[in-house]
């Protein structure tokens, strides 16, 4: 079972596949991956590349190494931006389904869905309902940069943004997340 979530319709989040399970698993979780129709694929990751490994194994999927550190460290527009963008024009394919993923599906990738989901006209609240509602374990600790970055991008002012982080607090004073707890127990689903 591939470590992904159905956040809409077209839309995944999660994980990546498990490298430290040898080959044959990897293999295996790229066809359920295919299998549940994922088209296009944003891989967050700064720390590995499956690049070459869908182009060998699924060469008909689309495939974006996406890069970005997961260290609490302010992320560049253009990184919201490229990613984005690159997942709208998969949309645009009636057919397609895209997975937005880094390595555990904690943060990077959720934060990178949730920015999507804004630029598909969802709103901030919302979007956070969605991805925690098909995730339980995204933190999506950088919801608030990608935020802000919608806002920036579509001409909110100072006063909208500010309501939008304070929006964003009380829905994370709402529905915590023990982080901590949620890595270790990722990391012994894993093996490690």
């Amino acid at each position: 079972m591939p470590n992904i979530s159905c956040v809409t319709e077209r839309i995944w989040t999660g994980g990546d596949l498990p490298a430290e399970r040898g080959e044959d698993a990897l293999r295996g979780e790229l066809e359920a991956i295919v299998a549940r129709g994922i088209s296009h694929v944003v891989d967050c990751r700064m720390e590995w590349s499956d690049e070459r490994f869908f182009a060998t194994h699924a060469p008909d999927v689309g495939y974006l190494h996406h890069p970005q550190d997961d260290a609490g460290q302010l992320i560049p527009d253009a990184w919201w931006e490229e990613g984005t963008a690159w997942a709208r024009q998969a949309l645009e394919d009636a057919s397609a389904q895209v997975l937005l993923h880094c390595h555990m599906g904690i943060n990077r990738g959720p934060s990178l869905t949730y920015a999507l989901l804004l630029t598909l006209g969802i709103g901030r609240v919302e979007g956070l309902d969605l991805v925690r509602g098909a995730r339980p374990i995204a933190a999506m600790d950088y919801a608030e940069q990608a935020c802000d970055w919608w806002l920036r991008r579509t001409g909110g002012d100072d006063t909208t943004r500010a309501a939008a982080q304070r929006d964003i607090a009380r829905w994370r004073e709402h529905n915590p997340l023990d982080v901590v707890r949620v890595i270790r127990t990722a990391q012994l689903d894993r093996g490690a």
